[in-house]
This record gives C-alpha cells, structure tokens and sequence, in this order.
C-alpha cells in the first residue's frame, strides 16, 4: 500500500471487532514506541562498563544519555507534523532507518565522541517514530475502538524504560555494553521491514509546512532540555544555566506569538486553552519528571547500597511494569465514568505517596521495603497515563494527530528530562553535603573521587584497607542514601502540589460530557 493510498475509519463506522490489519498495527505502533523508549533507559545499568572501556569522563557520560534526548524532545513537533502532511507510516519507515544506522555505529567506533555522535543521530530518527506511532492509531482506528488502542499503546510507553532496563541488565550479564547498541539496531531492523505492511494515513489537505514555527518549537525546546542537563554539573544559579532558560523561554515567547499569526500553524497553541488537552500535557509532563527522577536514584541505591547486580537491580524494577500495562488498558474504560479530573489527580498523588515513602528505606532495607513505594508509584501511572494521552488526542483535530503525538511525547521528554536533572543535582548536592566531613579529613588524592558520586567513594574504599575501607564504604552509603530520602521528599511534595492543581483545574466528568455534545 502507498504512502498516498490511506485507511481512516470514520467515526461512525459499526463497532465490530477489530481486523487483523488494525491488530497488526497495533503491534507494530508499539513494538516501535518500546524500542524508542527503551533506548533511553537501556545504557544507565551499562555506563560504569561503558566509562571503563572507553575512558568517558563524566560529563562524557550525561551527553551519551541526554544527547538523544535533546535532539528527540527537540524534533517531535516537526517530525509529527511531517507525518501529518506526507504520511505517518513514511515518517516510521524513515526515522527506523536512521535509528538503526545511527545504533549500529558504535560497534564500528567506541570512541566518546563518536558514541555522543550516533546518540544524537539517533535522537533524530526516534523523533520520527515516535509520534508516528500513535498517530497511526489514532488515525487507523474508529471512535469505538481507538480508546483501548491508546490505552495499550500508552501501557507500552509507560513501562518501555522499564523494559530498557530488564534487556540491558540481562545482556551485560553475560556481554558487552556494545551489544545494547548491536541489539537496538537489530530490532528497529526488523520493525523498519514490518512498517511496510501496515496502511498508512496523512492529512487529506495538504498544508504547506510552517518553518518559522518549527525551528522556533526546536530552538525553544533544545534550549530548555540543554539547561536541564546542564544544570546538575554547573548549578542551577550558573550564567549559563539561567542563560539558557532564558533564553528557551524568549523563542518560546516567539513561538507562540508566530503560531498566533499563522492561518495554518505547525501548533495551534489555543489547544492549551482547552482544559482537558492543557491538564493532560502537564499530567505527562509531571508523571515521566517523577518516573525518570524515581529511576535516577533507584537504580543506584539498588547497585551501590544494596549492591545488586545490573541483572538483579533491573529484575528488582521489573515488577511495577505489571500495573502499569494493566490499569493503562483499563483506564478507556474507566474515564466515562470518572472524567479527568479523578484520575489525574489521584494519579499524581499516588505518584507522591509511593516517593515519599522512600524515606523509610535504609541501607541495609530489604527488597520488599524498597518494592512497596514502587508498586505505589507504578500504581500512580497506570492511573494517569493513558487518560492523559487520551485528553490530548480527543481534542486535537483528525487530521493532525501527527502534532497531537508529538505533544504527547514532547510533554514525556521534557519531563523526563527535567526529573534527571533535578533528582541529579538534588541527589549530588545532598550527597556533597552529607559526605563533606570525610573529605575533608581524607588524602589530598582521595578528595575529588570521595566527593563526586558514591561509586567513586567506594572504589577509594575498596583500595584503603581493611581497616579504614569498610568504615569510608559505610558512612558513603549512609550520605548517599539521606540525599536520596531528601530528593525523594521534594518530588513527593511536587507531585501532591501538582495532585492538588488537577484536582482543580482538569476536567470532571460533567465537564467532558458537555464538551462532547459542543464538539
């Protein structure tokens, strides 16, 4: 089928059951938005095997995992309103072919550089896919039946970096971190020739595309994502920092003031005037700021305080997948009766709740201390998810649910993005505190490794001796983990700040019944 030949259910089409075709789509849609998600988790268990073998300093280190996530939060506006003018399945097919090129690379040159290099590359071809992926199904599939489509699709997104996590973990138990790289790029080889078989859709007017707005949305998105990753390394009071948030805030400004002016706008921003699709970018926004900042630090207190394995710490966060898929499936059916508002701000606050309960966690806790705020938090998304994704898609126009996904994923983005920069600098700067009186009474050639992060500390342990070893491991776990209850705190009281917003301002149930029968 080409690109020009599309197949839209209409809306009012009977409810039968779902075709193979719609099946195999769904299939495709999220096998693809996994694969691009897992890359983004898949290299945190690997960076320690990765900066031994390559000789990555630190900031090499944050640029080879931040660097696909500048470039794919930078570019989805545009990639999903390409899709939109000259086809979804067009724009997957693309953006695959340059994912698994841009992966296969470091098999061939494992310099820093050129590892930072094929990330960014492929930064570029995940934004292709990744709105194309929802936007095919909410384009391929009718009224009755796209619910339950999104709410699979956001299930799989929700949990991918989870999924990230489990393959990397398995792999480096048995080799190298190049075959992370060698496996994204063999999977997005085979989705690259299933995306063939699947129909595609598009805008059936063609509007001509918006440059002044999409570099504009780029500009201001690269900017803020670069502040973010900026700031735990410089601070969040540096020039630079504030300059770039600045900045960021200034071609956004443009942004909107260009997109108001426009007849046919890359965005139409006056969507955010609309209660429920505003509310459900935020409830994104802020559920993937608390996942990724959850992730940030969890996965090292399960390797350097509990000392897990990659394998045993990934099969530790495993478990809060199985809510997560769950209740996003359940969630269609539940919304009707609910409205947003319910769901959103429960959500958000079972969010809070499971992170604040990480303060009772210890370093010598157990996994089911440590399982139970887990399970609180993935119960917390699979609340939220999929009814925000549905917000999003149900009151953005048909025939630009290319730029719907694109919203939809650039509010995950620049959460996510945001979480690791803020559980990062909360995590270093309560870490440099806590430890401070060790390193000041340390070896001048110990101090730098002591201070910077604990699996330093506990090299420098490893090599003191037994007498002093065991007693610099013990107090660097204990700094390590009272920064980490104060992190957890503060992203447990901003997201019941932000359950307490949505409780208010999203939508109830009257509130969206009276927006269908006006639509």
């Amino acid at each position: 089928m080409t690109e020009r030949e599309t197949v839209t259910p209409r809306d009012d089409e009977p409810s039968s059951g779902w075709t193979f075709a719609q099946i195999w789509m769904l299939v495709v849609a999220c096998c693809g938005v996994a694969l691009v998600v897992a890359a983004m988790a898949a290299l945190n268990t690997a960076l320690p095997d990765l900066a031994r073998d390559t000789g990555a300093t630190q900031s090499q280190l944050t640029w080879i995992v931040d660097g696909y996530t500048l470039t794919l939060a930078a570019l989805l506006l545009p990639a999903g309103a390409l899709g939109d003018r000259y086809g979804r399945r067009g724009m997957l097919v693309f953006g695959l072919a340059v994912f698994g090129v841009a992966n296969a690379f470091p098999l061939f040159n494992d310099e820093p550089v050129a590892i930072i290099a094929s990330r960014v590359v492929a930064g570029i071809g995940a934004a292709f896919v990744m709105p194309a992926t929802l936007s095919l199904l909410t384009a391929g599939f009718p009224a009755a039946h796209r619910g339950r489509a999104v709410g699979i699709w956001s299930g799989v997104a929700g949990s991918g970096g989870i999924a990230g996590i489990v393959v990397s973990g398995v792999l480096l138990e048995n080799w190298s971190w190049t075959v992370i790289f060698g496996s994204l790029a063999a999977v997005s080889g085979l989705l690259f020739l299933a995306s063939f078989t699947i129909s595609s859709s598009r805008d059936e007017e063609t509007t001509p595309l918006d440059l002044p707005g999409t570099v504009l949305i780029a500009g201001a998105v690269a900017l803020f994502v670069l502040a973010t990753i900026e700031a735990p390394q410089r601070g969040w009071l540096d020039v630079v920092v504030l300059s770039l948030f600045a900045a960021s805030l200034v071609v956004a400004a443009a942004f909107v003031v260009v997109e108001l002016r426009r007849t046919q706008p890359l965005l139409d921003v006056r969507l955010f005037a609309n209660r429920a699709f505003a509310s459900g970018a935020v409830s994104l926004a802020v559920q993937f700021l608390a996942v990724m900042g959850i992730f940030y630090f969890v996965i090292q207190y399960f390797q350097l305080v509990l000392d897990y394995s990659p394998l045993q710490s990934s099969i530790a966060i495993a478990p809060i997948a199985v809510p997560i898929l769950i209740m996003s499936v359940l969630m269609p059916l539940v919304i009707r009766w609910t409205g947003l508002k319910v769901l959103l701000a429960v959500g958000a606050a079972a969010l809070g709740a499971g992170s604040l309960l990480m303060v009772r966690l210890d370093v010598d806790s157990s996994y089911l201390h440590a399982a139970l705020p887990l399970l609180v938090a993935a119960f917390g998304v699979g609340l939220c998810t999929t009814p925000s994704t549905t917000a999003i898609v149900e009151n953005t126009p048909a025939d630009k649910q290319g730029v719907a996904s694109a919203v939809n994923d650039a509010a995950r983005e620049v959460g996510a993005a945001i979480g690791i920069a803020l559980a990062g600098s909360l995590l270093a700067a309560g870490y440099g505190r806590n430890i401070a009186p060790v390193v000041d009474a340390a070896p001048e050639v110990a101090k730098e490794p002591i201070e910077s992060s604990l699996a330093a500390a506990l090299q420098v342990a490893d090599m003191a001796g037994p007498t002093q070893g065991p007693q610099l491991a013990e107090f660097a776990r204990a700094a390590f983990v009272d920064a980490m209850h104060n992190t957890s705190t503060v992203l447990g009281f901003l997201l019941l700040a932000t359950a307490v917003v949505l409780a208010v301002w999203a939508p109830g149930r009257k509130a969206m019944r009276t927006q269908r029968q006006r639509g």
